[in-house]
């Protein structure tokens, strides 16, 4: 990690937005900028300062992990410390995480900081935008999360029999996970069968998956912090007709969308690609959700992949995709890749095997 060059990039955004300082509070954030991987801790950026603020607990470990950051030792509410920093800074203009920082907490800080004629300024997504093109270093990472979770997929479609419960077969795959190296899973497993696989988002549940159903599998592993992100739809024994039927259009809409999106596209036009297989078979009105997402230190993260995207897919940005039709009362079949672009085209990470068995 190069926190120099990061550091260095943000000051030309903070320069080109006419930001005087900025206060990083959002956990992601104030990792990808410092490397510091405690779990309290305020960053405060100008373009002549870097301060790490944290309290006793995590003094020595900023110094491990946060050399190039002027350590702060603090006690109490931000509200208490944070104006003596602006002061000592002589900062007139703060900007400030918008989508992280509270109601309550904006409200604390602009009455500490009024009597010294501080504005505070709502910033969007500015160390976001930062982090969508990858550089190598993470792409490493994401690659080596994505190998561990193809290899838990290939686990749990060898293990997978009439009778296991959606329970069962989750904590199975997610201990596969972590004994061969996840960190903290960057979200819950699901696993969904039958008429539950109808739900995107399902959470595992008793019930006993049953023979020839869809069983839809999403499951992503955490390495060095960053995540990946894989779905497959698999059955247990001969799929039914339906089912069938239903995964080749779904694995048409993939191969689709992968094979003609390219750098400088939208994240509509890439949507657009398997949208139109799907409407043409007759579900259009079963896929709900967009075709994908950005993916790194958090699961969903920019760009977006959708019918309203105006995100333009470059270079080095990772992102998902994965397509789907779900049929209330029957299920679904989604089929999910991590990819990265490179050279102007579509490379995908995931390799765990397609197919229904």
């Amino acid at each position: 990690m190069n926190t120099l060059k990061r550091l260095a990039t943000l000051h030309t955004s903070m320069t080109q937005q006419g930001l005087e300082a900025i206060l990083i509070t959002q956990a992601e954030n104030r990792y990808y900028l410092s490397g510091f991987t405690g779990s309290a801790g305020y960053l405060i950026i100008t373009t002549n300062a870097a301060i790490l603020a944290t309290d006793f607990r995590y003094v020595e470990q900023v110094g491990r992990q946060a050399p190039d950051y002027d350590l702060r030792q603090i006690t109490g509410d931000v509200a208490t410390w944070l104006p003596l920093i602006l002061a000592e800074l002589n900062i007139k203009e703060l900007a400030f995480e918008a989508e992280d920082l509270t109601v309550s907490r904006h409200n604390k800080l602009q009455d500490s900081t009024r009597h010294l004629g501080i504005k505070l300024v709502a910033t969007g997504n500015i160390v976001e935008k930062l982090r969508t093109i990858k550089e190598p270093g993470e792409i490493e990472l994401i690659t080596r999360a994505v190998a561990l979770a193809d290899a838990a997929m290939d686990y749990a479609a060898s293990i997978i029999q009439p009778g296991l419960t959606e329970l069962a077969l989750g904590w199975e795959i997610e201990s596969f996970m972590r004994t061969n190296g996840s960190e903290a899973l960057p979200f819950e497993v699901i696993v969904a069968a039958g008429p539950n696989s109808s739900l995107p988002h399902a959470q595992p549940s008793d019930r006993p998956i049953g023979p020839g159903e869809p069983i839809v599998i999403d499951i992503g592993a955490r390495i060095g912090g960053y995540a990946s992100d894989l779905t497959r739809t698999l059955s247990a024994g001969q799929p039914e007709a339906e089912l069938k039927n239903i995964y080749d259009i779904v694995l048409q809409a993939q191969v689709s969308a992968e094979e003609k999106i390219t750098a400088g596209k939208t994240g509509h036009e890439a949507d657009s690609f398997a949208r139109e297989i799907i409407t043409r078979a007759g579900y259009g009105d079963n896929f709900g959700h967009g075709l994908g997402h950005g993916l790194g230190l958090v699961t969903h993260e920019e760009p977006r992949l959708g019918p309203n995207s105006t995100d333009q897919l470059q270079d080095n940005m990772v992102f998902t995709i994965e397509p789907g039709i779900y049929i209330p009362g029957w299920g679904g079949v989604r089929i999910e890749d991590t990819v990265v672009m490179k050279d102007g085209k579509i490379s995908i990470l995931s390799r765990a095997r397609k197919g229904l068995s």
